[in-house]
């Protein structure tokens, strides 16, 4: 699936790691996946685990913000709101 920066928030919104650390704090840490699971899988080189993170990431509820940042920022790698940068 290919998102395009275009289709998603406005750059007005910034979109930062600092801010979503911010809204995260803001829900139990417990329905966080990458903050309850090991932080390294999504970040991992295996395709098992790369899937397992983006199973892991779409109940949770600053995915959108995740993914939106990430799109922002132009993170280099890693599963980022449910989605894999490479």
């Amino acid at each position: 699936m290919t998102i395009s920066v275009l289709d998603r928030m406005s750059t007005a919104d910034q979109l930062t790691l600092g801010n979503l650390h911010d809204e995260a704090g803001k829900v139990d840490e417990a329905t966080l996946p990458c903050r309850a699971n090991n932080p390294e899988l999504w970040f991992a080189e295996s395709p098992s685990d790369v899937e397992s993170a983006k199973a892991l990431c779409q109940g949770c509820p600053v995915q959108a913000m995740c993914l939106d940042g990430a799109l922002e920022r132009r993170e280099p790698w890693g599963v980022w709101g449910g989605q894999l940068f490479v």
